[in-house]
């Protein structure tokens, strides 16, 4: 049971967890992992509930700055950011908190950066076979801030590219100038 673990955990680092602000910490804790890694329960289906609709829209769908947070694989510490994505639909796009939820499921698990980025990308490309997908990933890691080299100001960022936005310079160039709000 993963309260006991919890607790033995509480134990091993030389805590007492029959003490007063620690003796509901371990079904808190549980409480708490389940909540963080329930991307692993999810069914991508489900969470997109239908909301795929037929639009003859041939131009560049992005949304930007989609909150998210999750735990690296490695540490099990938090690493959180803003995630955008850009996609040219054909023929059918997605209702717009679907892409919200998309980056939940797979921010919801034990993650690194990179493997999130793709699994995103990767999915939206799945679903809806756009001409391309983008998906450009900026995440502080706890692991680099808290603990090991304690940069505090560093900032990681990944993309994943496929399609037109692989193939196509212009494309990419395009997602990621109005990504970066440079609209020149």
């Amino acid at each position: 049971m993963l309260e006991d673990l919890v607790k033995q955990t509480l134990i091993e680092i030389g805590e007492d967890p029959e003490r007063e602000g620690l003796i509901k910490t371990p079904e808190r804790v549980a409480k708490s992992l389940k909540f963080l890694t329930r991307g692993y329960t999810q069914d991508i289906n489900e969470v997109i509930n239908g909301a795929i609709f037929t639009q003859d829209c041939d131009d560049m769908v992005i949304v930007k700055d989609i909150e998210f947070y999750s735990l690296c694989e490695h540490h099990m510490l938090p690493f959180f950011g803003k995630c955008h994505i850009g996609y040219i639909p054909k023929g059918r796009v997605f209702g717009v908190s679907k892409l919200a939820r998309l980056v939940d499921v797979f921010a919801r698990r034990l993650q690194i950066q990179e493997r999130m980025t793709q699994q995103i990308a990767q999915q939206i490309f799945e679903i809806i076979e756009p001409e391309g997908v983008g998906v450009v990933v900026e995440a502080q890691h706890l692991c680099m801030r808290m603990r090991g080299v304690e940069k505090q100001n560093s900032k990681m960022i990944t993309s994943s590219m496929l399609g037109s936005f692989r193939k196509e310079t212009a494309t990419r160039m395009e997602f990621l100038s109005l990504v970066n709000g440079n609209r020149n």
